[in-house]
């Protein structure tokens, strides 16, 4: 049986590169993230070896589904499972693709509540890391993984860090005054200017209280 298998790497160690690109004659720039999505050929902090070509592997039947018109969701933070669920969504991945023994990719961030959250946390500077979620088989005595199988790609907080950034500021919110209302407004009007630069506003002040 195929385990669950998550791999987290920091904002650094996955050598991020957030960009801005303007689209078409929308006037606010789409925010892109593309760096190392998972390491391969050397042992992880969780002890399991991605040998090159399981990665590659993967990353070929990644590529196959956006080809063929799947789309690629990623959550903020780590669910318990497999699923993706929607009202987490915060970014698509675009493709993947081999540098050596790492499979890198490049993921869009949505105008989704989410996705609006982790974009204005960039802003502000905060470091966000990225955490593959697949399956696969580990071989008890060294660790090496076999049968591997890439889901999707999440955005985390820098592992070392005592509570996940985006949980953080999305439960702070929450229970901000009007914080709610501040989501709520978020996910009917995700188009509208106005409201996005209200909840940038919202967050920022939150990110200064909780000192992230």
């Amino acid at each position: 049986m195929a385990l669950y298998l998550r791999e987290n790497l920091t904002f650094d160690k996955a050598e991020m590169i957030v960009e801005s690109v303007k689209e078409g004659d929308d006037s606010l720039k789409t925010l892109y993230m593309k760096g190392i999505f998972i390491q391969g050929g050397v042992k992880n902090a969780n002890e399991r070896v991605y040998p090159a070509r399981e990665i590659e592997t993967a990353v070929e039947t990644l590529n196959k589904q956006i080809t063929e018109g799947y789309s690629v969701l990623g959550e903020v933070d780590h669910p318990d499972d497999l699923k993706i669920n929607l009202d987490r969504v915060s970014h698509m991945i675009t493709h993947m693709w081999m540098d050596g023994a790492n499979g890198f990719g490049k993921l869009k961030i949505l105008p989704t509540p989410m996705g609006q959250l982790v974009r204005t946390m960039l802003e502000s500077g905060v470091k966000l890391g990225v955490s593959s979620r697949g399956s696969g088989n580990v071989n008890d005595m060294d660790g090496r993984v076999s049968d591997f199988e890439i889901i999707t790609v999440d955005i985390v907080a820098q592992p070392s860090a005592p509570n996940a950034y985006p949980k953080a500021i999305y439960e702070g919110l929450q229970n901000m005054k009007y914080g709610n209302k501040v989501l709520e407004i978020a996910k009917d009007a995700q188009g509208n200017k106005k409201v996005q630069r209200y909840l940038a506003e919202e967050v920022k002040r939150l990110i200064t209280e909780l000192k992230l």
